[in-house]
């Protein structure tokens, strides 16, 4: 019998992986909005997200939750952090027992701190959670380029199905135990994207990405082991893969968003003329609030943080940087907490 693969939000990513898993089993993709539904299931393609692309011609999407969420085998979250639990409540009325949730979110909930996975536990206990995460792109997995991804789950039995399911010729998806070393770099990276972009729209060059992204990658690395991650899993695709991909790609959101910043916009300048959400934006504080909790310095974030709350500008935030305290490059970060 084949599995139902229900997927939860229609933005890029959502509807990416829901024309992955279509290639292997029946897929629903849930939408909010009835047209993009609509186009999906008829036209297979949604050009509010990803126009020009075409999706698999076996993908159906609804704008009725209760029906795609009854209906599903496996449940795939794909929404904004900040909507995560509201959607998770309308989605606990209607799901199966023992049905797997797979995240593609990458960010931290305002407030708790928490992970995906962990607010997935906090309204759906019993049901096998976990994330899939790593260096992808949307659009160029739609357009066939190669691919691979992590799927962190504690159940192997239900990690190794899931594998299966969102496997391709071209998307290669390998297991992992370590769901919050996966869930910790997919948020971090985002703040990490963000001071890549401002460097790029200070108008500085490789050099500085290149040092950005390698302090940053030694920053959420730092912070993903103290709250129990693997060093392992952040030097892989969850981690300095999923980090290359986010900093340097014209495509990445939050790469752009710190570009418009690092060119003195505001960010309610940018997020108004952005149809999806850039989620380093709102992680920043939340991961700065973590590294104080964890007594991790987190100097990258708490800059990233300062420019996003409009408390300074990107090239104040790059002068500070630059004239912290030299020290050696493997020294220990920490504070008291």
């Amino acid at each position: 019998m084949s599995i139902a693969v229900g997927v939860i939000g229609g933005g890029s990513w959502g509807t990416t992986i829901a024309h992955i898993a279509a290639h292997n089993a029946p897929t629903l993709l849930w939408c909010r909005d009835d047209v993009v539904a609509q186009s999906i299931t008829t036209d297979n393609c949604n050009d509010k997200y990803l126009a020009g692309y075409k999706l698999h011609p076996k993908l159906n999407a609804s704008s009725d939750l209760e029906h795609v969420v009854a209906r599903s085998d496996v449940l795939v979250m794909g929404v904004p952090s900040q909507g995560f639990r509201e959607v998770m409540a309308q989605v606990r009325g209607h799901i199966r027992p023992w049905v797997p949730v797979l995240s593609l979110t990458k960010g931290l909930e305002g407030g708790t701190k928490l992970r995906m996975s962990q607010i997935a536990g906090e309204e759906l206990p019993g049901h096998p959670v976990g994330a899939l995460t790593g260096p992808n792109l949307a659009k160029e997995i739609l357009a066939g380029d190669a691919a691979a991804a992590v799927i962190a789950m504690q159940d192997t039995n239900v990690a190794e199905r899931l594998q299966e399911i969102f496997s391709t010729s071209a998307f290669r998806v390998y297991l992992n135990h370590d769901i919050i070393g996966c869930e910790i770099g997919g948020a971090l990276k985002n703040v990490i994207a963000l001071a890549s972009g401002m460097a790029d729209g200070l108008g500085t060059g490789d050099n500085t990405r290149a040092a950005i992204i390698t302090r940053g990658l030694a920053e959420l690395t730092r912070l993903g082991v103290a709250m129990g991650g693997e060093p392992a899993t952040l030097a892989g695709l969850a981690g300095m893969g999923d980090l290359l991909a986010t900093c340097i790609s014209p495509q990445s959101r939050n790469r752009h968003f710190g570009e418009q910043l690092g060119k003195g916009r505001t960010v309610e300048e940018i997020a108004a003329e952005m149809n999806q959400v850039a989620e380093g934006v709102k992680s920043a504080p939340v991961v700065l609030e973590l590294g104080a909790q964890y007594g991790v310095d987190m100097p990258i974030a708490e800059q990233v943080s300062l420019v996003v709350s409009g408390q300074v500008t990107a090239a104040e935030a790059y002068g500070e940087l630059l004239t912290r305290r030299q020290r050696f490059e493997s020294e220990p970060a920490t504070r008291a907490k």
